[in-house]
C-alpha cells in the first residue's frame, strides 16, 4: 500500500469521525407554534437533570429557560420548542 494512499485513507477517516462527533446543536423551531411540545414536557425534562426553573419564554421557535442547576448556578438555556433538543446559544431565539 502506497504512503500517499494511506495518507488519503487516514485524512478521509479523521473528517469522518470529527463531523459526526461534533454533530450541530439544535437550532429554533420554524414549524407552526400548534407543533410545539408543551412548556411542561420541557419543566419536566430539565427537574429530572436536577435544574430548577424559574422562567420559561417562548421566542421564535426556542423556549428560553432561566433557572439553577442542582448546585444552584444561575442557567439560561435555549431549547428548540418542537423537539426539546438544547440550541447552540442560550440566545438562539433573539437571533
Amino acid at each position: 500500500m502506497s504512503k500517499l494512499y494511506q495518507a488519503l485513507t487516514l485524512a478521509a477517516m479523521t473528517t469522518f469521525l470529527a463531523s459526526s462527533a461534533f454533530a450541530a446543536p439544535a437550532e429554533c423551531s420554524k414549524a407552526d407554534p400548534a407543533k410545539f411540545k408543551p412548556q411542561a414536557d420541557l419543566e419536566a425534562m430539565l427537574a429530572k437533570d436536577g435544574m430548577n426553573v424559574k422562567k420559561i419564554k417562548v421566542e421564535k421557535g426556542c423556549y428560553e429557560v432561566y433557572g439553577t442547576d442542582k448546585a444552584g448556578k444561575k442557567v439560561n438555556a435555549a431549547y428548540n420548542a418542537e423537539t426539546l433538543e438544547q440550541a447552540k446559544s442560550p440566545e438562539a431565539g433573539e437571533n
